[in-house]
């Protein structure tokens, strides 16, 4: 596994799209702020087939510091839950399912495993109302 910063992604859409990096690192940022603009505002995010964004309040609640086994405060604070979507489910199982199992070639004593599914473009007007 490896990590893969938002330069990368940046640097990635540019070449790509054949855009500026800078126009897309202004683009992704503003995205970026605007999801957690609205996660502030208490909305909640949905991005059809990849997943939905949400803050929830987490009660405050009696801890354990796991080295002295001494009950502990922990304060009330909101959180961030991300529940993804059907499509994106579908392809982490497609590529999980190919790690598990990867075709052979019959050229190459390497694996390979084959691209995943592209997930659906939406094109048209943004739903409206609560689901």
């Amino acid at each position: 596994m490896t990590t893969v910063t938002k330069k990368e992604l940046i640097d990635r859409i540019a070449s790509r799209h054949k855009v500026s990096r800078l126009v897309v690192r202004r683009s992704v940022q503003t995205f970026l702020d605007e999801i957690i603009r609205e996660l502030e505002e208490g909305n909640r995010l949905e991005f059809r087939d990849f997943g939905v964004f949400e803050a929830r309040h987490r009660a405050e609640r009696i801890g354990q510091n796991p080295a002295t086994l001494e009950p502990v405060k922990v304060p009330a604070r909101r959180r961030v839950r991300f529940k993804p979507g059907r499509a994106f489910k579908q392809r982490l199982a497609a590529a999980e399912k190919q790690q598990d199992h990867p075709t052979e070639c019959s050229d190459s004593p390497t694996t390979h495993a084959a691209p995943a599914a592209e997930l659906p473009t939406h094109h048209g007007p943004a739903p409206t109302g609560d689901r």
